[in-house]
């Protein structure tokens, strides 16, 4: 496949889960607003890394590896994404770690600001061609 059929079909899924977090926030479900946060911008990294030629060896697109090089390669090393944004997938994961595990909930205020941090970061992606 493509490196720009990559972007493309993970940037719209990245989309797709943006809108769910959406929803899911204005029906008072942030512990699901918190997960498709996460996945937002899970999908959206594997665009950006696509986008860039850069892709894991074998066919899976791990979670600690889509971490690592989006913050390594993309901010650290070719500062082609402002460095507020090397941290928010990792945000994002403990958020969503937080919803899905442990025996609390995510608040309202802790919903909206990942709501605010996942479209920080699909916009910056977005941006350069998402």
């Amino acid at each position: 496949m493509a490196e720009s059929e990559v972007t493309q079909i993970f940037f719209a899924k990245a989309e797709e889960s943006l809108a769910g977090a959406e929803s899911e926030f204005v029906n008072g479900r942030y512990n699901n607003c918190a997960n498709r946060c996460y996945y937002a911008c899970f999908q959206a990294a594997i665009a950006a890394l696509a986008r860039e030629g850069i892709a894991p060896s074998a066919s899976q697109w791990g979670h600690a590896f889509v971490q690592a090089q989006f913050a390594g390669e993309l901010v650290n090393r070719r500062k082609r994404y402002p460095v507020g944004l090397r941290d928010t997938l990792n945000q994002n994961l403990l958020m969503r770690q937080r919803a899905d595990y442990e025996l609390r909930h995510i608040t309202e205020a802790q919903a909206l600001r990942g709501l605010r941090r996942t479209r920080q970061f699909l916009e910056a992606i977005g941006g350069r061609g998402g």
